[in-house]
C-alpha cells in the first residue's frame, strides 16, 4: 500500500532542487521539479512562509531558509550521535545478544536513530524510525523525565494512551516515576508497551549537560525475570556514561 502524500512529495522535491541548485526561478524549478508554474508557485510560497526557502531579489530567485539550517544542525548531531554510538551498541548486543538501541525525542515521541539486533528467534522487532510516546516504555520515560519543564508539563497535562495494563496513564503516578528516574539515573519498564517486553535505559548527555538521547536494552520477558534485569544496570549505564562522555560531557563531582 503506497502512504505517499502527493504535495508533500512535490514541496520536498523542489526543496531539494533548490538546495542543489540556490538561485532559481519559479519557471526553471517548475520545469526540473517536473509542476507546472502556478503548482511551483503555491509549494514555493508555502515552503516559504514556513522558513524552509526565501525569496531573493526582484528577479524572485530561491535558495533554503533558516529553517533548513535548524534541521541540517538537528541532522548532524543526530549523525555524529549515531556514528559514536555504533561501538557501545555493538558492545552491548555481542556481551547480551539482546536488541539495543539509541532512540532520541522528536516532539513527542521518541525515535529509533540506531539499532543493534539481536540474533535469537525470539527477539523485539523494530527498527530505525520507529517512534512511541514518550510515557511509555524506559527509553521513552529518560527523554521525558529529562526534558525541558515547559514540555513535560505540556505532555503530562495530554491524554495518556493505555498500550498494556502496566502502562502508566495516571499524571500522579507518572510524575513520581519520572522523578525515581532522574534519582536513579535510568529507567525501566516491564511491560509498558507490549506485555512480553521488559527494557532498561540510561540518558546519554552532550557537552552541555542536556540529555540528547537514551540507550536502551529490550529483553523478551521469557528469557528474563524482572529481577534478572539488575545485572543489566550497570553496562547499560556505564555505556551511556562513556558515550555521553566521547560526546563532550564532563561530570562535575
Amino acid at each position: 500500500m503506497d502512504y505517499t502524500v502527493a504535495s508533500v512529495d512535490e514541496a520536498l522535491s523542489l526543496l531539494v532542487h533548490v538546495a542543489n541548485s540556490p538561485g532559481l526561478g519559479v519557471t526553471e524549478l517548475a520545469k526540473r521539479s517536473g509542476n507546472t508554474k502556478a503548482r511551483a508557485f503555491r509549494l514555493l510560497s508555502t515552503l516559504e512562509d514556513r522558513g524552509f526557502v526565501q525569496r531573493r531579489g526582484e528577479l524572485a530567485t530561491y535558495q533554503l531558509g533558516y529553517k533548513t539550517l535548524l534541521i541540517g544542525l538537528a541532522a548532524q548531531e543526530q549523525v555524529s550521535l549515531v556514528r559514536q554510538a555504533e561501538p557501545y551498541l555493538h558492545a552491548l548486543g555481542e556481551r547480551f545478544n539482546e536488541n539495543v538501541q539509541v532512540r532520541v525525542r522528536d516532539g513527542l515521541e521518541s525515535v529509533c536513530v540506531a539499532r543493534w539486533e539481536s540474533t535469537h528467534d525470539v527477539r523485539i522487532h523494530g527498527g530505525v524510525g520507529r517512534t512511541r510516546p514518550l510515557h511509555a516504555g524506559a527509553s521513552g520515560k529518560i527523554l521525558l523525565a529529562f526534558a525541558d519543564e515547559a514540555l513535560s508539563q505540556a505532555y503530562l497535562g495530554s491524554e495518556l494512551h493505555r498500550f498494556t495494563a502496566s502502562t502508566i496513564t495516571q499524571r500522579s503516578k507518572l510524575t513520581q516515576e519520572l522523578s525515581h528516574v532522574r534519582q536513579k539515573g535510568y529507567a525501566t519498564s516491564i511491560g509498558e508497551i507490549a506485555m512480553d517486553v521488559i527494557s532498561l535505559a540510561a540518558p546519554v548527555r552532550d557537552a552541555s549537560g542536556q540529555v540528547i538521547a537514551a540507550l536502551g536494552i529490550s529483553i523478551p520477558s521469557s528469557r528474563l525475570t524482572p529481577d534478572g534485569l539488575e545485572r543489566f544496570i550497570p553496562p547499560v549505564c556505564e555505556a551511556a556514561q562513556a558515550l555521553s562522555a566521547e560526546l563532550g560531557y564532563r561530570h562535575e563531582r
